[in-house]
């Protein structure tokens, strides 16, 4: 306005936070850098790192943690995708005596293979949780133990127990592979530039001797325990989409049985459980829908499925099941039931 005062307008915030040494963070990548010194000696520290140890550290961004880690292992194989970090890394430890014993890999970690290690040290961006785990899991030569950053609510997850309210198939699917236990709870603050949500770090140790489950089988199977965790098990196996399900597999691996594949069709060869949740052994379920929406849907059904209906109701009775929760199970009753399914000749994959 003329004569007025002009009004000065708001600069737009950066969209990226600037570090020391020049380096901007992008947040919207998950690059938030552990800044706190004593909470980087605690990670350490709780690693439990014995000097012959090689360290695996995913996401070592500008090496606060990496230098560390060299301090107390024999060497550090770090991963990250970031060639701006990587290059920090390399000028950081140039030089130094720690240089010969730190191996930088530029690469997304998801698709790298990873080489032989002891310990995973780990401060992830937080949208590769669920496949980065199964896929330390899933490593060959099994290594001791994984201590990984993760935003707070996904861990307490991995560490839940049954009954309590974050019990989910995440949970079962972890805790078949690892023990897994709470190390530390990491405030936002503790980061540059600090996340939205608190963290927590936890330490993963996979079994010794693995339990032993025919993947498929297991994910099928807990695809329909958890499709509604609170509902009883005796009301999840009524539903007609459930035996319709079980029923074409069974028969399905009857007529195998019999050597008469030639005989099936094709439809009735591919189980599809996809609905009973995304395809990953790792998703995490729909805690917060309410249990009453889903009706269960027992109609009339023809001789055959009320037969089959029977058979499967029977197993349940069997193992005292019918009116228990999935959300209360045990991992020993889940692979308890799995064995009484499968016994009786009733399958998931």
């Amino acid at each position: 306005m003329a004569g007025g005062k002009a009004k000065k307008e708001k600069a737009a915030p950066p969209q990226h936070m600037p570090y020391q040494g020049g380096i901007s963070f992008h947040k919207s990548k998950g690059q938030h850098i552990l800044k706190n010194p004593l909470l980087v000696d605690s990670i350490v520290q709780k690693s439990g790192l014995k000097p012959t140890d090689v360290v695996l550290e995913i996401g070592p961004g500008t090496g606060n943690l990496t230098k560390k880690l060299l301090e107390a292992a024999k060497k550090v194989i770090a991963v990250e995708i970031d060639p701006r970090m990587v290059l920090e890394l390399q000028r950081r430890f140039q030089g130094t005596a720690h240089s010969n014993r730190l191996t930088v890999i530029q690469g997304d970690v998801l698709k790298t293979e990873l080489p032989y290690f002891d310990i995973c040290v780990a401060n992830i961006p937080y949208q590769i949780s669920s496949p980065l785990t199964f896929k330390l899991l899933n490593h060959q030569p099994v290594f001791r133990a994984a201590i990984i950053m993760f935003q707070r609510e996904f861990a307490m997850r991995l560490v839940a127990q049954p009954d309590d309210k974050l019990y989910c198939r995440l949970t079962v699917n972890t805790q078949l592979h690892a023990r897994v236990s709470h190390l530390l709870k990491v405030g936002r603050n503790n980061f540059r530039p600090p996340p939205k949500v608190d963290s927590s770090v936890v330490r993963i140790e996979p079994r010794k001797p693995r339990i032993e489950v025919k993947q498929k089988e297991w994910d099928g199977f807990l695809r329909i325990c958890f499709n509604r965790k609170n509902k009883t098990l005796g009301s999840i196996f009524r539903q007609k989409s459930v035996i319709s399900l079980l029923e074409k597999n069974y028969r399905t691996v009857r007529a195998l049985e019999l050597g008469q594949k030639d005989s099936l069709k094709e439809a009735d060869t591919k189980m599809d459980f996809a609905s009973f949740g995304e395809d990953q052994g790792m998703e995490m379920d729909d805690d917060e829908a309410d249990d009453n929406e889903m009706e269960v849907e027992d109609g009339e059904a023809d001789d055959v499925q009320s037969e089959f209906k029977n058979k499967v109701l029977g197993v349940l009775k069997e193992g005292d099941f019918e009116e228990k929760r999935s959300s209360k199970l045990t991992l020993q009753e889940f692979l308890y039931l799995l064995s009484l399914f499968n016994k009786a000749g009733i399958h998931f994959s």
